[in-house]
């Protein structure tokens, strides 16, 4: 008998007919003996909806509020499910996020998992039943209701394989696995059998939609073996785990982003500590920040651009707006319409002059990523995925 932790995204419950497809994947897993924990979003659009709703009544609500309206979409998610897989016959409960043990940072919209109690998870699993989680969502040391960030329930399903040493976390999504791109968007992207965690954590950090980058990251540290596979067609999926077959591939994907910012700031002094304070505001208001550049000192001054999440403008806007005319700099520039193109492989650690000449690149041992205007970023996609893999 096997644990198996199983998570199903928005689109895979999305209507009736597509939750007695989930109720049946997840009846069959246990139907093989299986002890069976479910993790799920909230509905199709859900989220969105609930988050129109409360700019309606208040574009200005705290976040705490905003948590407290969108967590309501996975409880509407699990009480479905469950009602479905009651009515094909099998034992079953469901669970929010604080009753399932997750305990959260304060970081409202954007919590981290400080830790997983799954007590009550294994007493539900020891009375035989399936237990259906909702995700994206825990609580706080004070009792308040958290989110996790978007992709969040990726993160929960690690979460509890890890804090329960499941033997296999499935991550069950639209597409039938991890492609070299966009299967939507490129039509010969190559379906992966695997990919090692590193990759997968950069593909899911630049863009790339099948996979949160915190719940990569989660597995890689606890060696959780990942298998994405699609809840529409029943295929093997891709396995992502520490070591993969994939090490004779140049690249293993491309990904694309368009929730991204260019933040510049122009004419900052030319002096140690500057920087290193102004990102120490940033990271204060838990704001990733990606692509650094800064350009040659000139008159004592220097530019600083960097990458952030899209959503995070008005939070930057908020954070540096007062630093940077205390340290007189010029300007503080944002621009919306970036996106950001990279491509991902092992491979490219002993490959030379694959970033040769890419304009605002930045690199690692193993991704490239370059700025390009937002209109583009779908053709720039198709072109260097048919570069790569079509040649």
């Amino acid at each position: 008998m096997s644990l198996i932790v199983q998570k199903f995204g928005g689109s895979s419950v999305a209507n009736a007919e597509r939750v007695f497809n989930v109720a049946k994947i997840v009846t069959d897993t246990y139907a093989q003996g299986n002890d069976v924990v479910v993790v799920v979003s909230a509905q199709g659009d859900t989220t969105d909806d609930l988050i129109a709703k409360g700019q309606e009544i208040n574009p200005n609500a705290s976040k705490r509020e905003r948590d407290m309206l969108v967590a309501a979409g996975e409880q509407v998610s699990i009480a479905l499910l469950s009602m479905a897989i009651e009515k094909l016959g099998f034992p079953v409960v469901s669970l929010l996020g604080w009753q399932a043990g997750f305990q959260t940072s304060s970081a409202h919209t954007s919590a981290r998992i400080r830790r997983v109690v799954p007590n009550r998870i294994r007493k539900e699993l020891d009375k035989k039943r399936i237990v259906v989680v909702a995700g994206f969502q825990g609580v706080s040391r004070y009792d308040d209701i958290t989110t996790l960030g978007r992709g969040g329930s990726d993160t929960s399903a690690v979460a509890i394989a890890a804090a329960m040493h499941a033997d296999l976390c499935q991550i069950f999504t639209d597409v039938e696995g991890v492609y070299t791109a966009d299967p939507r968007l490129v039509p010969n992207a190559r379906k992966l059998k695997d990919i090692s965690y590193d990759e997968m954590l950069e593909l899911a950090t630049l863009g790339a939609q099948v996979l949160n980058n915190r719940s990569v990251e989660m597995a890689k540290k606890y060696n959780i073996e990942l298998e994405v596979l699609s809840s529409l067609v029943r295929a093997p999926g891709t396995i992502v785990k520490e070591k993969s077959k994939m090490e004779k591939m140049l690249i293993s994907g491309v990904a694309k982003d368009t929730d991204v910012a260019r933040v510049s700031v122009i004419g900052v002094p030319d002096e140690p500590g500057f920087a290193f304070k102004m990102f120490s505001k940033v990271s204060a208001k838990n704001i990733n920040v990606d692509i650094i550049l800064q350009s040659i000192g000139r008159d004592g001054t220097k530019d600083i651009s960097f990458t952030i999440p899209l959503d995070k403008v008005d939070d930057v806007k908020e954070c540096l707006q007062e630093y940077i005319e205390n340290i007189g700099a010029k300007d503080l520039l944002i621009g919306t319409d970036v996106a950001k193109i990279s491509i991902v492989g092992a491979g490219m650690e002993s490959h030379a002059g694959v970033a040769t000449k890419m304009f605002e690149a930045a690199t690692s041992e193993i991704k490239v990523s370059v700025l390009i205007n937002k209109k583009d970023a779908d053709r720039a996609v198709t072109a260097i995925h048919e570069k790569f893999f079509e040649e």
